[in-house]
């Protein structure tokens, strides 16, 4: 007898690309190809197609989500007699480093803006909440950056709990990827949106490592996830290929932390692109990130060529 699990147990409804794409029904698309390309990261090739079968689809479903669960609250307000600060929807975007998340952040801040139920999108990514690189670097924790003990989660969580709660005026730490490194005094203040988008590596991990003490987790304030998943082969190749990229690019700029690099001979810069992939973000996707996809609410699985080919919605 097969004692395989069926399908049918599986959390998730499994969509083709073709199957997701028809789920766009009547939604026009509010963005052109110029909007798409400032939106888009140098090393993701989205384009319109992408973006009508892909996004349009998962801007849709999330105005409806959003809207209910207004209403949701509309309905227990009158209920309790309360009058209450507006909450705003809260989405997380997670997966490894450079499968798009930012792209895919960026993309739906843009496409949410223009539902009419929700003019007020905010994005913030957790990079803000990484700890200074001097802390990093007193506790041994710069070979682990971006790694849940490398992030501040306490602060982390009171900010979402803050804008959960409904404060106005929120404010979070801002980081620089031309300094690797925490901007002093920079911050970003976030005013009760109706949507706040938070995009980082780890936003689905559970529990609090660094302090080794039981706490709520970040997606614990997560009305809706999205993890974006790859072959870790593939995931590996577009690492490589982006840090060559940046070479030729960003890490030029004298300000530059990374411009040491840029002046590497095309041997080398490969050799230590792959080295970093593999002592740092090959294993942090494999202990820390892949562990978490299932907890996503909406998993988009994509091929080596950025295309996003299978969509995994949570069953209600």
């Amino acid at each position: 007898m097969d004692m395989q699990t069926p399908k049918t147990a599986s959390p998730f409804r499994v969509f083709s690309r073709e199957e997701w794409a028809t789920l766009r029904a009547d939604t026009p698309l509010t963005l052109n190809a110029a909007d798409i390309e400032r939106l888009r990261s140098l090393d993701d090739p989205v384009d319109v197609s992408e973006v009508e079968q892909i996004y349009l689809p998962i801007s849709r479903l999330l105005a409806l989500y959003v809207e209910a669960t207004q209403g949701l609250f509309k309905a227990t307000r009158a209920f309790l007699g309360t009058n209450g600060s507006k909450v705003p929807y809260v989405i997380g975007i997670g997966g490894s480093v450079a499968v798009g998340k930012s792209t895919t952040a960026r993309l739906l801040q843009a496409l949410l803006t223009r539902w009419p139920n929700t003019p007020k999108v905010d994005l913030v990514t957790t990079d803000g909440f990484l700890y200074p690189n001097a802390v990093l670097e007193a506790e041994g924790l710069m070979q682990r950056k971006g790694f849940p003990e490398s992030y501040d989660l306490p602060a982390l969580i009171k900010f979402i709990s803050d804008i959960k709660a409904g404060k106005g005026k929120v404010s979070a730490p801002v980081y620089s990827h031309l300094s690797y490194d925490i901007i002093p005094g920079a911050e970003i203040v976030v005013d009760k949106p109706d949507i706040l988008i938070v995009e980082g590596l780890n936003v689905l991990q559970a529990g609090n490592p660094r302090h080794g003490r039981s706490s709520p987790f970040v997606s614990d304030f997560f009305d809706f996830s999205v993890f974006i998943d790859a072959e870790e082969d593939v995931i590996h190749d577009w690492y490589v290929e982006r840090f060559i990229k940046l070479r030729g690019t960003a890490f030029r700029d004298p300000a530059s932390y990374f411009r040491r690099y840029a002046e590497l001979p095309a041997s080398e810069a490969l050799e230590l692109a792959e080295g970093l992939w593999e002592r740092i973000n090959l294993r942090n996707l494999r202990d820390n990130i892949i562990p978490t996809r299932n907890r996503a609410s909406l998993i988009l699985r994509k091929g080596a060529d950025h295309r996003v080919e299978e969509v995994a919605l949570r069953k209600l």
